[in-house]
């Protein structure tokens, strides 16, 4: 029997937990020095991968840091590699599902090699006619929390209004333009001019703007939504939801994606305007995308149609090589990128 030789495995760590503020490039060390056998343990039902496409999204920030209580998802651990969404090859599999040469998705090492023992959250790639990249996005965590935040939580009525935070993002530019294929009015915040431009002349939004150059959040709300918010898909939090609790129409939805805001903050931001939740009867409801797992693969048929007919825009930003993955996912909190940021980890 052949031995199995180690193999260079490049890797990101966090070197500790961060306490508040930004991430730094600092918190964060390219490892170059570990090994990796190409081999699946004896009578396990792992599956080695390796990594092509790693994804950066901005829940990762709260795994940074350290919890007296358990979030939804485990803390990262100093001094190991920090891990997220990919898209990978299979290099050596004992799992029955997977098979050598299958193409993946799901939670993977920010590494060049990960060995994955818990397969629960991989998903073999059906459609490798779209770029594999999509699979970070599109077609993967991101697209899936827009269309379940979308059309489960909120379930939309063709004409509704529609408003959707941090749009330029890669949640909210395909809230937006799902929202539009069911025939609703929609419009998007955005930090830059830019950002703006982008909703409107390139996603299909009805309106936009700088939240940055409102010094008013209520007052550009009641001026682009003069009859009110139907919906709102919620990604930041702080005093852009107290606005829109103000303009919310009777029986309004709000699914709550994330908080972008608050992820850096010491102290969260309180919210005022709950009371409106009250008088307009408005339901405003958190969401997983990991509750919804057994919806996935009819999602993938419906959006892998959707980009076959030309009915979806996708803006990926990616950093090339793994080295540069610390200042990529940095750069997401500074809001550095516009549509889905990704790291190339290799060309396949």
């Amino acid at each position: 029997m052949a031995e199995v030789r180690a193999k260079a495995n490049k890797k990101v760590v966090l070197k500790d937990f961060i306490t508040a503020g930004f991430p730094k490039e600092s918190d964060m060390e390219v490892v170059t020095t570990d090994t990796v056998r190409l081999k699946v343990p004896e009578g396990s039902k792992a599956v080695l991968l390796k990594n092509l496409y790693l994804s950066c999204d901005p829940y990762m920030r709260s795994r940074m840091s350290k919890h007296d209580e358990p979030s939804y998802v485990p803390d990262f651990v100093p001094g190991s590699v920090i891990t997220g969404f990919g898209v990978g090859k299979v290099v050596d599999s004992s799992h029955p599902d997977f098979k050598v040469g299958d193409f993946v998705w799901g939670m993977t090492g920010w590494e060049e090699y990960s060995l994955i023992t818990e397969t629960e959250m991989l998903f073999k790639i059906r459609y490798t006619d779209v770029p594999l990249s999509y699979y970070t996005g599109l077609l993967g965590m991101a697209g899936f929390t827009a269309y379940v935040g979308f059309h489960e939580i909120c379930a939309p009525k063709i004409g509704e209004y529609v408003f959707v935070s941090a749009a330029s993002g890669a949640v909210g530019q395909l809230v937006g333009q799902f929202a539009k294929l069911m025939g609703c009015y929609v419009v998007g915040s955005a930090g830059s001019d830019d950002k703006v431009n982008l909703l409107k002349n390139k996603f299909g939004f009805d309106e936009a703007f700088n939240y940055k150059k409102e010094p008013d959040l209520s007052a550009a709300l009641k001026r682009l939504f003069p009859e009110g918010i139907d919906i709102y898909f919620e990604n930041v939090g702080g005093p852009m939801l107290d606005a829109v609790l103000i303009n919310m129409r009777t029986h309004g939805r709000i699914a709550v994606c994330g908080m972008i805001s608050q992820y850096n903050l010491e102290k969260p931001e309180g919210v005022h305007n709950l009371f409106y939740l009250v008088a307009k009867r408005i339901r405003m409801e958190g969401f997983l995308v990991f509750d919804f797992f057994h919806k996935y693969h009819q999602f993938e048929e419906i959006i892998a149609q959707y980009i076959k007919d030309g009915k979806i825009t996708y803006v990926e930003d990616k950093a090339e090589g793994l080295e540069n993955a610390p200042a990529a996912l940095v750069g997401l909190f500074a809001g550095h990128s516009v549509g889905k940021k990704l790291v190339v980890v290799s060309h396949e």
